[in-house]
């Protein structure tokens, strides 16, 4: 496994990414988000912890989690279209800040 800190230079190096297995931690609006696979599906939500009386929080904000369960897709563009406070992963997806990346 291969581990970047880098973002996503367009949305074809988001798509490759994605398409070979890759899983994402990122930052969007003070927000953590992760793209994970589970049961060989893809799931985009809110990164977070459980706080010592079980409240779900973000992981970069530690406000309670709204979207912890997200979506979940088959294709890398159907993640794509994920809102995130208001703005659809496709058109920030260059802009956010990613953490960790790996294929």
């Amino acid at each position: 496994m291969n581990i970047f800190s880098s973002g996503f230079e367009s949305i074809s190096d988001f798509k490759w990414c994605i398409k070979c297995g890759g899983e994402v931690e990122f930052v969007w609006k003070g927000k953590a988000y992760s793209i994970v696979y589970v049961d060989d599906k893809i799931n985009i939500g809110e990164g977070y912890y459980t706080d010592s009386n079980g409240v779900r929080r973000n992981a970069e904000s530690h406000e309670p989690c709204i979207d912890f369960e997200g979506m979940y897709a088959d294709t890398a563009d159907e993640i794509l279209e994920y809102t995130m406070d208001g703005d659809r992963l496709r058109d920030v997806v260059t802009e956010i800040q990613v953490d960790v990346r790996t294929i």
